[in-house]
């Protein structure tokens, strides 16, 4: 399988993916990091790919997604961007909202 093709099955299998530098539990820079707490605060339940573990990934994604650095937060295979948009969301209560509708849709 291509990396292209994996990033499509990552994205479809879980309903809320951060392609992100570390882990949830260590992340590897701050961006990453801020990114996980404000999916934290949101509520949300999310799958974590390590790019660092993963140097396809890491060289692939931005031209997948048109978007240049990491993190990268996805819902429901969409980009939604990445750190500094990430914590706007939070901060507008978009961010829980579009947490509970992916929660929602993946339920039924």
């Amino acid at each position: 399988m291509d990396v292209i093709e994996r990033i499509k099955t990552t994205l479809a299998a879980h309903p809320i993916v951060l392609f992100m530098k570390g882990t949830p539990q260590f992340p590897m820079c701050g961006f990453s990091s801020r990114a996980v707490q404000a999916l934290k605060e949101a509520g949300a339940e999310f799958h974590a790919v390590n790019v660092l573990e993963d140097p396809e990934i890491r060289a692939n994604l931005p031209r997948y997604s048109n978007w240049p650095t990491f993190p990268q937060l996805f819902i429901h295979g969409e980009l939604i961007g990445g750190c500094d948009i990430t914590l706007e969301l939070l901060a507008s209560g978009e961010l829980a909202r579009m947490v509970r509708d992916a929660a929602r849709a993946a339920s039924e």
